[in-house]
């Protein structure tokens, strides 16, 4: 992935389900499963923002466009299949 911006939130992403993880395992989840759900909705934030980034990031789509089994025109033929 050549963007920054990319880079950062798939960083972001990472550490929000390394924590999130992490809360989930730890000894005070099972007295109190509230702060692993803090880190649950982060990590999701994390992970939407990624997501919504990539759906307009020139440098995904022009790989897209250069590989031709992953152009929009292969998916919508393999969706309608």
């Amino acid at each position: 992935m050549g963007c920054p911006m990319c880079r950062d939130l798939k960083r972001s992403y990472e550490r929000g389900l390394s924590e999130y993880t992490e809360a989930r395992s730890s000894a005070s989840y099972g007295v109190s499963t509230r702060f692993a759900a803090f880190k649950n909705v982060e990590m999701e934030r994390a992970k939407s923002e990624l997501e919504e980034h990539r759906l307009v990031c020139a440098c995904v789509v022009t790989v897209i466009d250069l590989i031709p089994e992953l152009s929009a025109s292969t998916s919508l033929k393999q969706l309608a299949a």
